[in-house]
């Protein structure tokens, strides 16, 4: 996905989120539901976190440095790391703990009609902006599964909103199932448990962001088919005997930093060898655009 496709579906889900948040509360507010509160704080804190993504996007773009000289593109992992711990720390948490909190202190839900019409509208406003990020990745996944496109895809910017969306959309059906339990059987707990239940799922969400954005923030590589491309295109020289090692790191989603370790045939002269890493350089770039910088290390024989 393009950093412009990106910068629309994160711009959609913080005006949803936003005016969702504020609409949870004064529910939460007026009906006593922990539920709805902890629906609430999911929504406050995905708000947050999609301000986080525009921020790290934002500083990706800043241009090499001295003290950077790769650039700062690495910034989105980082920022994506951290809407990850903060779904876990703050909205798994608190839900948790309001949940726990409302079983053992239950309070009787009031004016639940009131409930039921923000999460229908907050289902529409969030399936909205679920049913766009979905549109969006379908686009760039090619012929990978959804699962795999997540796992190989060096943009979180993109899943971190499809995954809180998801969360969102689950979220709002448990807290619908327990208002309404709570309501026909005239038992508060069952708010409480669907509070539990919403913390348990950005739990669950959290940890998969963790997971996927690890890599890229510590030096993931390129995909297997971008390196093969890459080493056939090397070894298609003739003056290439071997191409020993080849080594890609992902220094931001549109950026491979490439370092290859080859054998060159016997009897060439330096310049001929410059000219040939000169070629070697212009014709990977040409097929991949991301490669951005390369460096080539010749060795003896």
């Amino acid at each position: 996905m393009s950093a412009k496709a990106s910068t629309k579906v994160i711009i959609a889900a913080l005006f949803g989120n936003t005016a969702i948040a504020i609409t949870k509360f004064i529910a939460a507010a007026m009906t006593g539901s922990s539920a709805m509160l902890s629906e609430g704080i999911h929504s406050l804190v995905d708000t947050g976190n999609q301000i986080l993504l525009l921020y790290g996007m934002r500083q990706a773009k800043k241009p090499a440095d001295e003290k950077f000289p790769f650039g700062h593109g690495k910034e989105i992992y980082f920022w994506s790391f951290v809407v990850a711990i903060l779904i876990f720390a703050v909205g798994s948490g608190v839900s948790i703990y309001e949940g726990i909190r409302h079983i053992n202190d239950p309070v009787h839900i009031e004016k639940p009609l009131v409930n039921y019409i923000v999460l229908a509208l907050a289902m529409v406003f969030e399936g909205s902006a679920w049913y766009f990020a979905f549109r969006e990745f379908g686009k760039v996944k090619g012929q990978r599964g959804y699962i795999e496109a997540v796992q190989r895809g060096k943009d979180p910017s993109m899943f971190v909103v499809l995954f809180e969306d998801s969360a969102a959309l689950t979220g709002l059906l448990v807290a619908l199932a327990g208002i309404w339990l709570a309501q026909v059987t005239a038992n508060p707990v069952f708010d409480g448990i669907a509070s539990i239940f919403i913390g348990v799922i950005l739990g669950g969400t959290a940890i998969w962001l963790a997971i996927e954005t690890k890599g890229l923030l510590i030096g993931e590589g390129a995909n297997k088919e971008v390196i093969s491309s890459i080493r056939q295109i090397a070894e298609s020289f003739d003056e290439v005997e071997k191409v020993n090692e080849l080594l890609t790191m992902h220094m931001g989603p549109d950026f491979i930093l490439v370092n290859i370790s080859i054998r060159f045939r016997r009897g060439q002269l330096t310049r001929e060898i410059e000219a040939v890493i000169q070629e070697m350089d212009a014709a990977v770039k040409a097929e991949h655009s991301v490669v951005k910088r390369i460096f080539v290390e010749a060795e003896p024989a």
